[in-house]
């Protein structure tokens, strides 16, 4: 009955880029300027700007000069815990109110906020130091007087600006000439998407034809454009140039573009600046960085509200008690500061020195070298992820890719067996070159010998033609680059590609003895194991689409005149093209689950007359003005049928070292991966299967692409009846589900063992992160190695960066950083484990000093007809939370429950703490319970105790109460640590020095006597052993997770 329930269509939201586009107008709008709107860029003049523009500057920080302190401030007192404590400072200005000096309130106060200022600052300059750097990165630009220097930060719309090979891109621009001979660009767009595939760029035809680029000033020629906006794969405008005859006009389109923080990955280019600023594709597609407060510290200060409820009830009963005689209204405010002890300033102090200490271990950690802590006020975050969404390419891979397998049907090729197609490929080529004359004795081994050779061969020269890879050559400090070209030196070729895939076939076929040494938009050059070079001439290309998922070359060999149709696609589309055969699922299924990348490759010879009929219905289909790709593609589907299957080919994506034992530690943990990257659908399943986020057992539901909301409908519902099945979705089918169908799609999502998103844009990442965050109320981790994963990252509740091949901007902007993704496993079950149990036992520990002393106040006030009398005054107030018991306390924060190493093995152990207990309102109420058992114990045991010397009650009471506290640190701790032991002594040892100069409070001579040490020893154990006693019992009966496997 469940599988058709009628999905509920959520109410139409602004989507991410609506949200960005109409931030920035607001940006602009509040500026004074208007909203963004298309240009018209004139070539080499900025001065002919029709509008204004803001400056290229990127700018990563939170505040500027004069916000710094009126932010840091802000955000400190929003929160009730520190605006309790400034109106509690300001209130001893009132003399009635007044309870004691004025530094017991200011000095604690100030030396919050002082921590707090200084963290903020140090932050700020080191962001503010990375963004200087990035924007005096220095360019040339093209000016009537010549080339000129100029930093990026400098650079203005419609500037002519040079950008060499391996060079950041510094503003978006229009692509107008290259130094390369086939007049075209390669870019690498991971910092900007996530894709390593190399990007092919074209220039402004009209451009790059002048004879050199100062001609660019010459020429009166303008580029019109679309307004800024957020989508980075498109891009609508014209070029125009006015003073030829007649004027010349040029479609442009993504292909002509060069987007900022992109790489020039070959030659020098020259482009025209289009945006600036925030007006960046790269800076639009990332949002604003956020303060991120912890989880912890809002529960603390949920805490803290419950103590003040608790502080202006005792108030009242005091004051109702006095059955509200007189100034009443006055007796309360100062029953509240008599009792402000109850909500302890101490904590935020604790918590903060605390949360460095933990930065401190992590940083120093031999086993995870390399991570740094760039967010010191979020370690406990660590301990308490529920969702931890990864990008792929350079965080789970290396994104380096490795030939495989090779098979050919009834005889597959691995790693171990290429010196065997090495063998095959040199028996060809030696044949051909000595050509011996016919042999009529054959054997039949020999037949059958040349037969696998001759296989082995067709499907090594397929693999080393269908391809789009350009052979590069560089001069190496021994061969000038020109010299390296025309004698095809092997030390000094690089090759250059879209895909990483590609250049991995390529690699191989020059490891077995055919290699590719030349290639231009014509024409392409192999060369044999002896040394000889095959010509082939490029008829025509069909590149490779997403759509199509399959990539065709039809050549012609210059030395037999043959022509042949080589193509290479998934096996989904290729199983349809090649001739039947009963292998090719079965195999394609056994590699696909052993995670390598599939192509199938397949060929078909043409006579002359079949090619010339051919091309003669290509170029026509080309001409057509309506229905143009549809007509082109059923001309190519003719040429697609009946091909000869030649082989399969195998490429990995070599993983990280150990991310599959991290993934499973991490799921064992109870918490769930999802992985989003920019990559393709069959490339991101393939990972998702080889690093075991998806588990042999579980199936894959590979969500279908929907444009509308009734096949999103569809899809949802048959989605619905999975169980237990791992989810691909990509980024475009996303849209339409979160557009129509939110809630069900993130409750259907949430159930899934394993999320996989494709193709999905950076603000989308940000986007699925945010929903998490709001749909399951739990913690979210990301993970990511490129400036594509920024947003997620800073989105996050705890944002991880890897540094790694794609630079270092995820892991500037993150709130942690490692170096390898296996690290994550021990930052998390170890340190992240460590953190939140640590800080949670600090923090009620806190609670509970502080409303020990509130209990003696309150059991001394009613003794004392309910007079708002302070029992300890000046240095003892100040004293018994700092020197007296800090040292001990804070401690605490070296305690560990288990070794590292168990933790590691039992990640299970974890898992107890996504509940959230061991701070909750449960331990919170034992530790009320046993602060007001000890408080009134002390109390009243000195009351009773001393009745005769009843003048002394400061000494006997003060002197049990460091006693009691130095006691029950020792009950908490589970592992001592030898600064603990020296924490203990030395507080017992302050105290009792102290004493000396306490004098006005205590009377040295009473407490030497012996009658004073029996009686508060007495009123200690009496308030500690008890505790000891139900500690012990509940081990021994009901003892916790951990403590099963230390024992």
């Amino acid at each position: 009955m469940t599988d058709n329930i009628p999905l509920q269509p959520v109410r139409q939201k602004k989507r991410m880029d609506s949200k960005h586009r109409s931030g920035c107008c607001e940006c602009l709008r509040c500026c004074g300027r208007r909203d963004p709107r298309p240009r018209t860029v004139w070539l080499g003049h900025p001065e002919k700007r029709d509008q204004r523009y803001p400056r290229n500057v990127i700018n990563n920080q939170k505040y500027n000069f004069f916000t710094f302190l009126p932010g840091v401030l802000f955000n400190q007192f929003k929160y009730f815990f520190n605006l309790y404590f400034l109106l509690l400072a300001c209130s001893q200005f009132v003399v009635e109110m007044r309870l004691g000096a004025l530094y017991t309130y200011w000095v604690p106060l100030g030396f919050v906020l002082a921590v707090t200022v200084i963290r903020e600052a140090a932050e700020e300059i080191r962001c503010y130091m990375r963004d200087k750097e990035v924007n005096s990165q220095i360019y040339s630009k093209l000016t009537a007087r010549g080339t000129v220097k100029v930093k990026s930060s400098n650079i203005q719309v419609g500037d002519l600006i040079i950008v060499e090979k391996n060079q950041r891109v510094p503003a978006d621009m229009i692509f107008l000439r290259t130094s390369e001979k086939n007049g075209s660009c390669f870019l690498r767009t991971d910092q900007l998407d996530g894709e390593t595939d190399w990007k092919l760029r074209l220039p402004v035809t009209c451009t790059q034809r002048l004879p050199a680029a100062s001609d660019l000033l010459q020429i009166r020629s303008y580029v019109y454009a679309e307004e800024p906006n957020i989508d980075i794969h498109n891009f609508v405008g014209t070029f125009t140039r006015e003073d030829s005859d007649p004027s010349v006009n040029e479609s442009l389109s993504i292909e002509n573009t060069l987007w900022a923080s992109t790489v020039i990955a070959s030659g020098t280019v020259v482009g025209v600046v289009l945006y600036t600023g925030r007006e960046l594709r790269s800076v639009m597609n990332t949002s604003n960085p956020r303060s991120k407060i912890g989880l912890f510290d809002l529960e603390v200060n949920c805490l803290t509200k419950i103590l003040f409820g608790a502080l202006v009830v005792v108030s009242l009963v005091m004051v109702a008690l006095q059955h509200f005689a007189g100034r009443w209204y006055l007796q309360i405010i100062r029953f509240l500061l008599l009792f402000s002890n109850i909500i302890p300033i101490s904590l935020r102090v604790n918590l903060d020195m605390g949360k460095i200490v933990y930065s401190w271990v992590i940083r120093r950690d031999s086993k995870i070298p390399g991570t740094v802590v760039r967010s010191s006020t979020i370690p406990e975050q660590l301990g308490r992820i529920s969702y931890l969404l990864t990008d792929k390419t350079g965080t789970l891979t290396q994104n380096e890719m490795v030939f495989k397998r090779l098979h050919l049907g009834t005889v597959a090729y691995g790693l171990d067996s290429m010196d065997e197609v090495q063998s095959h490929i040199f028996s060809i080529y030696t044949q051909q070159s000595q050509d011996p004359p016919a042999v009529k004795g054959l054997t039949l081994a020999t037949k059958v010998r040349k037969t696998m050779s001759s296989r082995v061969h067709e499907a090594v020269k397929a693999i080393a033609l269908c391809h789009n890879v350009t052979p590069v050559y560089e001069s190496n400090g021994v061969t000038d680059q020109a010299e390296a070209e025309r004698h095809y030196e092997d030390s000094c070729r690089v090759y250059q590609a879209s895909s990483p895939d590609e250049v991995a076939l390529v690699q191989w076929t020059e490891s077995v003895g055919l290699t590719l040494v030349g290639r231009d938009q014509s024409s392409v050059q192999l060369r044999t194991p002896g040394g000889h070079i095959l010509n082939f001439t490029i008829l025509q290309i069909f590149p490779f689409t997403y759509e199509s998922k399959r990539m065709g070359i039809i050549v012609r060999d210059e030395s037999t005149g043959e022509i042949t149709f080589y193509m290479k696609g998934a096996d989904v589309v290729m199983s349809g093209i090649v001739q039947y055969n009963d292998w090719l699922e079965e195999e394609c299924g056994n590699m696909a689950r052993e995670g390598l990348r599939v192509l199938v490759v397949a060929k078909k010879s043409l006579t002359e007359e079949q090619y010339q009929d051919f091309e003669a219905r290509y170029v026509q289909a080309k001409l057509s003005v309506h229905d143009r790709s549809l007509k082109v593609a059923t001309v190519i589907e003719s040429l697609e049928m009946e091909m000869e299957l030649l082989c399969l080919t195998g490429v990995e994506d070599q993983l990280q070292a150990d991310v599959r034992p991290t993934l499973e530690t991490l799921r064992n943990a109870g918490i769930k991966v999802w992985m989003l990257t920019g990559d393709k659908l069959e490339t991101a399943t393939c990972t998702a299967k080889n690093a075991h986020l998806v588990t042999r057992t579980q199936d894959i539901h590979i969500f279908r692409l929907v444009t509308n909301r009734g096949e999103a409908h569809l899809e949802l519902n048959a989605f619905r009846r999975k169980h237990d099945c791992a989810l691909v979705i990509s980024g475009d089918s996303l849209e339409v589900c979160l557009k129509y169908y939110e809630y069900e799609f993130m409750e259907l999502a949430c159930q899934c063992p394993a999320v996989v998103c494709c193709r999905c844009a950076p603000t989308q990442k940000a986007q699925i992160v945010r929903l998490l965050q709001e749909r399951t109320g739990k913690l979210t981790c990301a993970v990511g190695d490129g400036g594509n994963d920024v947003s997620m990252i800073q989105e996050a509740d705890c944002g991880v960066g890897v540094e790694g091949k794609e630079g270092k901007q995820a892991s500037l902007a993150a709130d942690f950083s490692i170096t390898q993704f296996k690290h994550l496993g021990r930052l998390l079950m170890v340190h992240g484990r460590n953190s939140y149990k640590r800080s949670a036992a600090l923090s009620q520990f806190v609670i509970h000093r502080s409303l020990c002393i509130s209990t003696m106040q309150a059991v001394f006030s009613s003794v004392f007809y309910f007079a708002s009398v302070p029992l300890y005054q000046g240095f003892l107030i100040i004293g018994y939370s700092t020197i007296y018991t800090m040292f001990p306390v804070f401690s605490l924060v070296l305690d560990k429950d288990v070794k590292s190493e168990v933790a590691m093995l039992y990640p299970e152990l974890y898992k107890d703490l996504l509940k959230g207990r061991p701070l909750s309102y449960k331990t919170f109420l034992i530790w009320v319970l046993i602060s007001i058992y000890q408080g009134s114990i002390i109390m009243y045991g000195a009351l009773l105790l001393f009745e005769s010397e009843f003048v002394h009650i400061v000494a006997i009471s003060f002197t049990s109460l460091i006693l009691t506290e130095l006691l029950m640190v020792a009950l908490t701790i589970q592992t001592w640590h030898w600064l603990m032991i020296v924490a203990e002594l030395l507080s017992l040892s302050c105290y009792i020095a102290s004493l000396v100069f306490l004098h006005e409070f205590i009377d040295v001579y009473f407490i030497a006597t012996l009658s004073f040490l029996w009686k508060v020893t007495v009123i200690t154990l009496v308030s500690c052993l008890p505790l000891y006693v139900l500690k012990y019992l509940r081990r021994r009966f009901s003892p916790p997770s951990y403590s099963k496997l230390t024992s």
